[in-house]
């Protein structure tokens, strides 16, 4: 009988142990769920941010790390300063580039941006404040990124930036579906 105690005690203790540990991760993933939610909101609010950069991050306890490509030097700097005054962050790591000043590039980005505006239906992926397709370009290499709705949407994005003149590759990183925010 003693032994059978001796069990149950240590079996209870698993389980409340175990139950703690388990609430904690949720917690946890709540707190950085509700973190990336508001790091998205504050890049957003960038005012010099738009269809030709692009900026991600990474949550890492409470270390963010910035990336992507801008166009817009003063994005960088101000991302930066936008994130790092978000309560709960500690650092932040800004890996994102500037992207050269070219008018090559550019005639490209603003070729590429007419030829989706003026295709059946691709404008509403590029209106501003917040476009849902971001168009990167640099050294001739296009970049498309973010989010559009189905595939055929992203299988024409993806043709009418090879046939824009003066593209040397494009990498086609959309996603089909909706946005996480």
């Amino acid at each position: 009988m003693k032994i059978f105690k001796n069990f149950l005690v240590l079996l209870i203790g698993i389980i409340a142990f175990s139950s703690v540990n388990v609430s904690a991760q949720n917690v946890s993933v709540k707190n950085t769920r509700t973190l990336e939610q508001q790091i998205f909101k504050e890049l957003i609010k960038l005012p010099y941010y738009g269809v030709f950069d692009h900026i991600a991050y990474e949550v890492k306890g409470d270390t963010v790390i910035l990336y992507g490509k801008i166009n817009n030097a003063m994005n960088k700097k101000q991302a930066e300063r936008e994130v790092r005054d978000i309560a709960g962050v500690r650092n932040v790591v800004n890996n994102i580039e500037i992207l050269p000043p070219s008018p090559f590039d550019n005639s490209i980005r603003y070729r590429t941006l007419r030829t989706f505006a003026n295709t059946g239906g691709l404008y509403r992926y590029l209106w501003e404040p917040n476009p849902s397709v971001r168009i990167i370009v640099d050294r001739g290499h296009i970049t498309l990124e973010g989010y559009v709705a189905n595939r055929g949407d992203y299988n024409l994005m993806n043709i009418l930036a090879n046939g824009v003149p003066g593209v040397f590759t494009v990498r086609n990183n959309l996603k089909i579906g909706k946005a996480d925010f």
